[in-house]
């Protein structure tokens, strides 16, 4: 038996923060909605449909980058971390769309990078006025080439995105000169959070958010800011784009810990904030570390999204998700996709047996304790699009590998909203800057809300039930015996969650069905489907 944070019951007075068991909503800014014709998302779109989001229940947003940026990498190249980006509407419309998420009861927390910036940033244009040694350079990470003339890179690190995570520059005075780290696209330099400067930069820019009203952070990379003494050569190369393993060293180093305190000092005078980390650590006890009381409030522990539709692979994502966190006494969590993995829907075999699965792993993550983070368009059933025309993508992956990985543009493409023909009411202009499908006329939300049986009126039902019924109380969960092929837990307050992954119907355990991924009959439970019983 696990145990983890308890779920509020009604009637109760509630006394664990708000973030402990909240269902976030991840918007993906440039494909949520788009109010202003350009084709590309903006936070007068999500304003506008805000309405939308108190409907299905959720807690709280997560806004992935909207700051002042070049857009290299989808915002995640940040020029000035204190500023809203004119693509997204400037500073005024994201106070608008937080006073309107607050008057609703909806939190809004925003991504923050502290791990590079933009080379459009003030701070990297001087570092490359300046010379080698200086304090502009020592900001960032820059070094001497090794090889005759300082030709070769400073070590054999690759970029995430493909190549070398290493770009040298041309001197003030026109020639050859150091190499600066970007372990991301070479728009991205690492910042070295060595010197005090970056630290106390940071610290300004949390303050700056929090006192304008923002409910807390999700930290990119949150285990990537720390590098290692002397940047010593990676023994094994990674074969795969967009991978991380706990043997990288460009990632998880001790010193990481030290920033997380950091930064959690400035939030604790914040009492009502959250700092969630992107923390891609898969040993249990290295990322509890992460989430121990004086760091980060909750990690994004990514298990559940990296697992098979099976039974036991389910079942095994769940107990370690729970034991990484149960050392350290802090909350779980759970989603199933992000805007960097491709859909569940697809995942899971695509077409009807991947959109089955899907709506019954909603209804497994939504049953355990913890916060939960559903992605824009994964209440719509919404597949990935691994068709996209070539002149189309966008990830920096694409140029990067020579284009040979399309990268994560597939679960990107834009929400659809109404209508019959794309862009499905996403924009007023003739085209979204990714193309919308033409067979998603039945996935719009317009329709979906009309449909009693449609995903999203199943991710509406079940969030409310979440959050209003007693049954979800508790802070733990007990494993239930259950047929080959599928599984069952109970939380203390009574909720029986099970899930059938096996290839034919099972009987369901004693108790009323609450609610079901696909219809129950005679008590006997489809494949590919999910329920909860009380």
């Amino acid at each position: 038996m696990t145990q983890t944070p308890a779920s509020p019951v009604p009637g109760e007075e509630r006394t664990d923060p708000w973030w402990k068991s909240a269902v976030f909503y991840q918007v993906y800014p440039r494909s949520f909605a788009d109010a202003n014709g350009d084709g590309v998302g903006d936070l007068r779109g999500v304003r506008e449909k805000i309405g939308y989001l108190e409907l299905l229940g959720v807690d709280a947003l997560w806004i992935c980058p909207v700051m002042r940026s070049p857009q290299a990498d989808g915002g995640y190249d940040v020029a000035d971390p204190r500023d809203i980006d004119p693509l997204f509407g400037g500073i005024e419309a994201f106070d608008e769309l937080l006073a309107e998420a607050h008057d609703r009861d909806i939190k809004v927390t925003m991504d923050l990078v502290p791990n590079h910036t933009s080379v459009e940033h003030p701070w990297f244009a001087a570092a490359l006025e300046a010379a080698p040694g200086s304090p502009e350079r020592a900001r960032y990470i820059f070094r001497d080439g090794r090889g005759p003339g300082g030709d070769e890179p400073p070590n054999n690190w690759p970029s995430i995105f493909g190549g070398p995570a290493w770009t040298r520059v041309t001197e003030a005075d026109g020639s050859p000169g150091q190499w600066y780290l970007h372990i991301f696209a070479r728009e991205q330099p690492d910042l070295n959070w060595d010197n005090p400067e970056v630290a106390a930069d940071f610290e300004k820019t949390l303050r700056f958010w929090l006192d304008r009203g923002v409910d807390g952070f999700r930290i990119d990379v949150a285990h990537g800011m720390a590098k290692p003494e002397g940047l010593p050569d990676m023994a094994n190369l990674p074969t795969k784009l967009l991978v991380n393993d706990d043997d990288d060293p460009r990632f998880d180093n001790p010193g990481v810990h030290a920033i997380h305190r950091r930064i959690r000092a400035v939030l604790d005078d914040y009492p009502h904030a959250v700092a969630i980390g992107e923390v891609w650590v898969d040993d249990n006890v290295r990322f509890g570390d992460y989430v121990r009381p004086d760091e980060l409030h909750l990690a994004f522990n990514f298990r559940l999204a990296e697992t098979p539709f099976t039974a036991e692979g389910v079942r095994e994502a769940i107990t370690q998700s729970l034991a990484a966190v149960a050392g350290v006494a802090a909350p779980p969590t759970w989603t199933l996709s992000n805007h960097d993995i491709a859909r569940e829907v697809t995942r899971y075999g695509g077409g009807p047996v991947g959109l089955a699965r899907a709506r019954a792993m909603a209804l497994v993550e939504l049953a355990l304790p913890g916060a939960v983070f559903v992605y824009n368009g994964a209440e719509l059933g919404l597949p990935n699009v691994d068709d996209l025309p070539e002149e189309v993508l966008q990830d920096p992956t694409w140029e990067r590998s020579g284009r040979t990985e399309r990268g994560r543009d597939g679960c990107r493409v834009p929400i659809p909203w109404e209508g019959s023909a794309p862009p499905f009411g996403f924009t007023s202009g003739p085209a979204s800057w990714l193309p919308i499908p033409a067979d998603w006329a039945d996935r719009t939300v317009e329709a979906q809300l009309e449909t009693v049986a449609s995903t999203l009126s199943l991710y509406r039902l079940a969030i409310e039930l979440r959050g209003t019924r007693s049954e979800f109380g508790g802070d733990r969960i007990e494993w239930y015996g259950s047929p080959a092929g599928a599984l069952a837990f109970r939380r203390p307050g009574g909720l029986i969650c099970v899930l059938n992954a096996s290839d034919g119907p099972i009987q369901l355990p004693p108790g009323q069905v609450l609610l079901a991924s696909a219809p129950v009959g005679d008590e006997l439970l489809p494949a590919n489907a999910a329920a909860w019983l009380i």
